[in-house]
């Protein structure tokens, strides 16, 4: 399989290339060069299918010719060995858990399928340069820590993330360095975009990416929407709470692979730009702003290119399976304690925002079982739960353990330059 930039696709890369590389040099995504099919009993077979033989399934069409399936197994047994379950929280509404992982999000899918790709392939000191809105950076860390070889850089936007996030991210040592810049993730993003684009930066310290944006974190997401189906048919409608929209590419990756669903909602705060774009036709990237579901806040996603690239840039195609919706401050709060009252269950700001996503679509469709991904564990948001539910989320050890530790980050400014001076230093 060759994967070529969305910007030319004369530019082309093997799977273990794109992995290694992060990002084309034009500043592009690397895409499939064609979406591969897989029959129906992958996606509709036994319901006690791991998995990891689900994750083997869907990404061997692409790493054929990279590496041995053998080799794949073994990577994919190593990542997913946690569960994804699903929580029945009201009728016909089911929270897809997606924090069983060792940093309690669902980052921790791509980012340890990453790591082991990324020490798989590599011959040579490489550094794994991230920008994070709070939960990548953490499973980045973890999924490389000591990994020999590899250096990691994260860049977080000081003071839009949860102390929870902070501390999982700049505790780590070792091998990790945490860079806290005063500024958005949209200049993270931007920051670390330029150093892939910097061929004298690149010469002196190769780079790679964990973001989305690298296929390695990409596409293994796609193994949980089809548990997902495994588990519950193929009335499944998804709502899939988005930032830099990932997430929602490798479900709509699996949707394009074979796996039958009802469709998607893309749900989101008031970083809106996609559900205005399923809205009027216009893609409008904006600033981003500060929200209390912090990991969606990104008003430029680099994944969008993908998410249309997905429907031959058909839009008409686009909003026929993907829905569009967003939820204010005020409105998460509330929902988040209607849950808690009426069942029970904690939720978090990002789940509670896809939870009432599903509202409208299930009354309109009455065979739909709606599945919203619940992607962090609410104690990563203490400090917005505890208020809402009248109490703090229990938090795991691992956890505590690390709150009290000192930070250990270097303040730079929101500038390319500062990042580069870091990295040569």
């Amino acid at each position: 399989m060759q994967f070529h930039s969305t910007n030319n696709k004369n530019e082309t890369a093997a799977f273990h290339e794109a992995i290694l590389r992060g990002l084309p040099p034009d500043n592009g995504l690397y895409f499939p060069d064609h979406i591969p099919t897989l029959p129906l009993e992958t996606w509709m077979g036994d319901e006690d299918t791991q998995p990891h033989h689900l994750a083997t399934e869907i990404i061997w069409p692409y790493a054929q010719g990279s590496m041995e399936r053998a080799d794949l197994e073994r990577l994919c047994a190593e990542a997913m060995n946690f569960p994804f379950p699903l929580v029945e929280t009201d009728e016909r509404r089911y929270a897809l858990e997606l924090f069983h992982g060792p940093t309690l999000a669902f980052k921790d899918v791509g980012a340890r399928f990453l790591a082991r790709a990324i020490a798989h392939f590599s011959d040579k000191k490489v550094t794994v340069l991230v920008a994070t809105s709070g939960d990548t950076g953490s499973a980045v860390a973890q999924g490389f820590y000591n990994v020999d070889g590899i250096d990691v850089v994260l860049l977080y936007p000081k003071g839009r993330i949860s102390k929870v996030q902070e501390q999982q991210l700049t505790t780590v040592g070792g091998n990790v360095q945490a860079l806290e810049v005063d500024g958005a993730f949209d200049d993270c993003q931007a920051m670390v975009k330029e150093a892939f684009l910097d061929a004298q930066l690149q010469a002196a310290r190769p780079l790679t990416s964990a973001n989305s944006i690298n296929i390695a974190r990409w596409i293994p997401q796609a193994t949980y929407y089809a548990s997902t189906v495994h588990m519950l048919g193929e009335n499944v409608l998804f709502s899939v709470p988005s930032g830099n929209y990932g997430n929602l590419a490798a479900g709509l990756l699996a949707h394009k692979m074979g796996m039958p669903c009802k469709g998607f909602i893309a749900a989101t705060n008031a970083n809106s730009v996609v559900p205005e774009y399923l809205e009027t036709g216009s893609y409008q990237p904006r600033p981003s702003v500060a929200t209390i579901s912090n990991a969606m806040d990104v008003g430029a996603p680099s994944n969008f290119v993908r998410l249309t690239r997905l429907f031959g840039d058909d839009f008409d195609a686009f909003k026929a399976k993907v829905q569009g919706f967003h939820l204010s401050d005020a409105d998460t709060r509330a929902r988040m304690a209607q849950i808690h009252s009426d069942s029970g269950y904690i939720c978090d700001p990002h789940g509670a925002i896809g939870h009432q996503a599903l509202d409208a679509p299930l009354q309109q469709d009455s065979e739909a079982i709606g599945v919203y991904l619940h992607t962090a564990a609410p104690c990563k948001f203490g400090d917005v739960v505890a208020p809402v539910i009248g109490k703090d989320p229990e938090m795991p050890e691992r956890l505590t353990a690390i709150i009290d530790r000192p930070k250990q980050a270097v303040p730079i400014s929101a500038t390319y330059s500062a990042l580069k001076s870091f990295l040569l230093d």
